[in-house]
């Protein structure tokens, strides 16, 4: 029998309840995450580590570029810097560059910020439509 944990409960359900544009900042989160234990594994010295954090950054990134909505223009221009990021983060994980690391991690942080303005402004627009406010 399995042991149910309340957290790991919790997450999924975070997931599973999530709009598409709360789980786009989750994934921008996540890939900050990711890439900070990436950086510090790569200060102590942890190749396995670092490399593990790093794949799962690159992963996140992957999965943004393809929900892309390729009919919108500005998808062009956000395919192209998350190939850019992608690139960056390879660089980091061969080299253990920091620097490449850090300049990824200043882009997704204002996607993510970006992002969650976008959200924000959304809900209180829906709010004021509906005569809540």
């Amino acid at each position: 029998m399995a042991i149910n944990n309340p957290y790991q409960s919790y997450q999924q359900n975070s997931v599973n309840t999530a709009s598409p544009g709360e789980l786009t900042l989750m994934l921008y989160n996540g890939c900050l995450k990711f890439m900070m234990l990436g950086k510090k594994a790569i200060e102590e010295g942890n190749i396995e580590e670092k490399n593990k954090n790093l794949l799962k950054a690159q992963n996140i990134i992957h999965e943004l570029m393809v929900t892309l909505n390729m009919d919108v223009a500005v998808s062009k221009d956000m395919m192209t810097l998350y190939d850019f990021m992608n690139r960056r983060l390879i660089e980091g994980n061969m080299k253990n560059d920091l620097g490449a690391i850090e300049e990824v991690e200043g882009l997704v942080k204002e996607f993510r910020d970006t992002w969650k303005e976008a959200i924000q402004m959304n809900r209180k627009n829906q709010f004021t439509q509906s005569g809540q406010v």
